[in-house]
This record gives structure tokens, C-alpha cells and sequence, in this order.
């Protein structure tokens, strides 16, 4: 089993235009396919979840359908604080959080908090996140904090990522056909397992994630090495 899975949630519009609906109705089939991939991946034993909901390219969208996602993410999550708690998740952040307003920062703030002691799966949701503003972001602390930036190394630039007390994820995840990253995570998926499928995100279903988790088993993760069956061979 991976410790840690990283999913892009694509192709909530497109499930709502197969089926003659507003692009709304798929980010709120969205939520509950998000809601039973958390409780699916606890049960799994999986640590740590990070779900992209909203990237900093989201800006670019009609500003009502943005309202409605926001909107979807507080209450979604306000209506389940209780099953959070019951079921010992913790609730992190991480993104450029001070592009949205005082209320929601004050609601992300609320659920963290209440959370903050819960030890079961840790749920990371990327809000206004993306993977080149989190790489220059650390290296704006690490310049800030006066290290000399012709020897910065690896660790101390990954010590300074939005997600640097977790692992980096192990299997990463998308869903609606697309086979891109979409600047999520770039320096910690760099040996993460890339699985695609072609299930859009709100039809994502306990099958869809066993796949991932089945493909996910088979792999041999090397890192670089060589795979076992040639050091048996010499």
C-alpha cells in the first residue's frame, strides 16, 4: 500500500455535460466522490491523502462557478466536521491562501484547528495551489532566512515546500483521460507512480481506486537502481 496518494479530481464539467446539467452539478457529485475516497482510503489504511481542488489556473474560470466551488468546499465540509472527527482526520490546507477572502480563510483556519489532533488520515487539500509557486515560495524563504543560494541543496529546499512534513507521495492520480500533470506537486511526484484513468472524477468509485492501488502493487519501485530480477541475473 502507498503512505501517501496525490489526486488531480478532473473531469467534474464534462460528467455534467454528458449528462445535459450545469457544470455545478458535477462539482457537487465531485464532493461526494471526494467524500468516499477519503473514508475508502482510511479504510485502505492509506496515511495521507492530498486532493487538488482548486488550482491557481482556477482563477481563469467564470467567477460564479468559482463561488460555487468555494462555497461547496466550506460546507461540504462544515455539514461533515462531526464524521471528520468520528473518523480521526486531520484537515491541512496548502496554496496561496491569502487570494481568498477573510471568511473563508477564517473557515479553513476553523477546520484545521479543529482537527489538528486527529491522527488517522491526514487529508492535504491544495486550494490556489500550484507546483511552481510552492517551489518558489521555498525558495523565497530560504533566501529570506539568508542561506546562501549557490549551495542550497535538495533537502533544505524540499524542507521548505508547503508539504515538507509529510512523505512525498508514492501514487499519483487522475482521472478524466488526461495524462498531464497540470503543475501539481512537480518536486514531489518526481518518483511518485503515475496512474490515468479515464473514469471522470464524480464516477470515481471504490473500483476505480482499488485499480489504482492494484497497479500501484505490481510496480517495482527502484528510484534509480536496478530492477531485482537483473541483480539475480549478476
Amino acid at each position: 500500500m502507498p503512505r501517501h496518494i496525490a489526486i488531480i479530481m478532473d473531469g467534474n464539467g464534462r460528467w455534467a455535460y454528458a449528462k445535459g446539467l450545469e457544470r455545478t452539478a458535477g462539482h457537487r457529485q465531485g464532493l461526494q466522490a471526494a467524500r468516499n475516497t477519503v473514508a475508502t482510503c482510511h479504510a485502505n489504511g492509506i496515511k495521507y491523502l492530498t486532493l487538488f481542488a482548486f488550482s491557481t489556473d482556477n482563477w481563469r474560470r467564470p467567477d460564479s462557478e468559482i463561488k460555487v466551488l468555494l462555497d461547496l468546499l466550506t460546507d461540504g465540509l462544515r455539514n461533515n466536521l462531526k464524521d471528520l472527527q468520528d473518523n480521526n482526520v486531520r484537515i491541512r490546507f496548502i496554496g496561496d491562501l491569502s487570494s481568498f477572502p477573510r471568511r473563508l480563510r477564517t473557515a479553513l483556519d476553523h477546520f484545521e484547528a479543529s482537527t489538528v489532533d486527529n491522527d488517522g488520515i491526514y487529508l492535504q487539500i491544495a486550494l490556489n495551489y500550484s507546483g511552481r509557486w510552492d517551489i518558489v515560495e521555498a525558495v523565497h524563504r530560504l533566501a529570506d532566512m539568508g542561506h546562501n543560494m549557490s549551495m542550497v541543496t535538495e533537502a533544505q529546499l524540499s524542507e521548505q515546500l508547503a508539504t515538507a512534513d509529510l512523505p512525498d507521495p508514492d501514487l499519483f492520480i487522475r482521472t478524466s483521460g488526461e495524462l498531464r500533470l497540470s503543475n501539481f506537486m512537480l518536486w514531489q511526484t518526481a518518483y511518485a507512480e503515475m496512474f490515468f484513468t479515464e473514469t471522470l472524477w464524480p464516477d470515481f468509485s471504490d473500483a476505480d481506486l482499488n485499480a489504482a492501488l492494484e497497479a500501484y502493487a505490481r510496480r517495482e519501485r527502484r528510484f534509480g537502481g536496478i530492477e531485482k530480477i537483473a541483480q539475480k541475473m549478476g
